[in-house]
């Protein structure tokens, strides 16, 4: 009988872990909205279009002008996966140098979590 709630409680320990690595998509676009739409979707054309962003390689959407700094990363190779994209949006500016963003960085770890799967979501 312990040994069965002892494995209960622990299950259910882990479940808020796995809910946080999963993200909240609804969460997540109200970041999108906050930090991310006003160049990445507007009518200007200031940023590149994040539809289709996880997965796709770092500098590739076509008819962008694209800085420097990410002309840099995207020749090695470079991905926007989920830690990559982790990464970057804890501080957009040091984590590729010579970029012309000016977002401010996402600090919350579960905003982070939250964009990346609106994001992952966002076709």
């Amino acid at each position: 009988m312990m040994r069965a709630l002892f494995i209960v409680t622990t299950c259910l320990g882990l479940m808020p872990d796995a809910a946080l690595a999963a993200g909240d998509i609804v969460a997540g676009e109200r970041v999108f909205h906050h930090k991310c739409i006003a160049c990445h979707e507007s009518a200007t054309k200031k940023a590149p279009t994040l539809r289709g962003v996880v997965g796709r390689p770092v500098a590739s959407v076509d008819g962008f002008a694209y800085s420097d700094g990410l002309k840099a990363f995207a020749a090695t190779g470079a991905v926007w996966d989920e830690p990559t994209l982790d990464k970057f949006l804890q501080d957009i500016n040091r984590f590729v140098k010579g970029m012309r963003m000016s977002m401010t960085p996402v600090y919350r770890e579960t905003d982070r979590v939250n964009l990346i799967a609106f994001l992952k979501s966002y076709m």
